[in-house]
């Protein structure tokens, strides 16, 4: 397989790193610049809130623009992004640090994801996608380990722009010049937009991230102030939750393809239930580990199964307009639960950060009664081979 397609994986590695790396040094930021952890969530929130806002509307933009500068810039962009992070002399500075690269964020998705496919179809996607779940996996957990290692915070910010430099100067001098599109961009596809299912839908896909995040953007808050748990136990506790998500995202595709609605019940009340376990032995130390491992397995669901569901729903000539919605939507969802969870801490406390997820999660499971994810039969089977591209669609719709 053509090497450029591994640089976009080391690339896609490094973006997501950048994006939710923080999440494991929000407690510590917190401390540094000498405000509360829910404006620190902030740091989460206001980058997604910034890729909802411009998705619908940079791809359109530089459709006509050479594809390896702009895969270029967004990572040259993130490297200064991060270097500037790591210097900030104060919270502002490093909030607008943060926000300036989620403006490009959506157009590395949109072009690596398109260069990879003409490369090698769904072979070489799924190397891209590679890059995606290991950033999943161990972007947190470095970052937070880095920062607890050196004793300095900086050095996670550091750590995922030398990461993006890597990627940066392989795709400078590896990856061949690819002209962009010189025709008219993709027709409309805003007939879709009338479909009452769509609308319920891309709903269900705000409420399912906004209840995800907002007790996963402060996990690690969670796990130092319940848990009593340190800066190097906190680090393997997220490995360990991206870890077993890996398990539970190939167990909820399979199931996925079987029983679609079916499969979405199950995840909700599973996602509700391993939360509120998390609530009542939040405090007690081995408990927390198997509590975790099982949430990790499960939390992964919320990227696969709005999707599905959604795209299942319209019809395929308007699949890559609705995923340009789904980018907006997950990222809404992502910022609005960071600051419903940041809410939450500040008027009753860390330790009831869930009951700001479950009662979201309950609105979510109730609109599966109200329309299927199929044209026709909400538990119809998905053929196999469209598994794999709706799990494509997860990597556009949700970053």
């Amino acid at each position: 397989m053509n090497r450029s397609i591994y640089i976009l994986a080391l690339g896609a590695f490094g973006i997501i790193t950048t994006e939710f790396g923080v999440i494991g040094i929000l407690p510590t930021i917190s401390r540094e610049f000498k405000v509360s952890l829910e404006t620190a969530g902030w740091l989460l929130s206001a980058f997604a809130l910034t890729v909802a806002i411009s998705s619908p509307f940079i791809t359109a933009l530089t459709t006509k623009i050479n594809r390896k500068f702009l895969l270029c810039l967004v990572l040259g962009v993130f490297i200064l992004s991060n270097l500037l992070s790591a210097f900030s002399p104060n919270f502002t500075v490093l909030l607008i640090a943060r926000i300036l690269p989620a403006f490009f964020h959506p157009l590395f998705w949109n072009i690596s994801l398109a260069v990879a496919f003409k490369q090698n179809g769904a072979k070489a996607v799924s190397v891209v996608m590679t890059g995606l779940s290991i950033a999943t996996v161990l972007g947190v957990p470095i970052t937070t380990y880095a920062a607890d290692f050196f004793h300095n915070w900086q050095a996670s910010f550091i750590l995922t722009s030398m990461i993006s430099t890597v990627a940066f100067l392989g795709l400078l001098f590896f990856i061949p010049s690819i002209p962009g599109n010189k025709e008219q961009g993709a027709k409309s596809q805003t007939h879709v937009l009338r479909e009452p299912k769509l609308w319920i839908n891309l709903v269900s896909t705000v409420l399912t991230l906004a209840a995800m995040f907002s007790s996963y953007s402060y996990l690690a808050g969670y796990l130092e102030k319940i848990s009593r748990m340190n800066g190097a136990q906190i680090s393997i506790m997220l490995l360990l939750f991206g870890s077993t998500g890996i398990v539970g995202n190939w167990l909820i595709g399979r199931a996925i393809a079987k029983k679609v609605m079916l499969t979405s019940r199950v995840f909700y009340i599973l996602l509700i239930g391993v939360q509120i376990l998390a609530y009542y032995f939040g405090g007690f130390f081995i408990p927390m580990i198997i509590i975790v491992s099982l949430w990790g397995m499960i939390h992964t669901g919320g990227f696969l199964v709005p999707n599905i569901r959604t795209t299942q729903s319209v019809p395929h000539s308007a699949l890559e307009f609705v995923n340009s919605l789904l980018t907006s939507c997950y990222n809404i969802g992502i910022s609005l639960g960071a600051l419903l969870g940041g809410l939450m801490i500040a008027y009753f406390g860390i330790h009831q950060i869930i009951w700001m997820s479950v009662p979201l999660l309950l609105i979510a499971y109730g609109l599966t009664f109200l329309v299927g994810s199929g044209p026709q039969n909400g538990d119809e089977k998905i053929p196999d081979e469209l598994v794999g591209q709706e799990s494509v669609a997860v990597v556009s719709g949700h970053f």
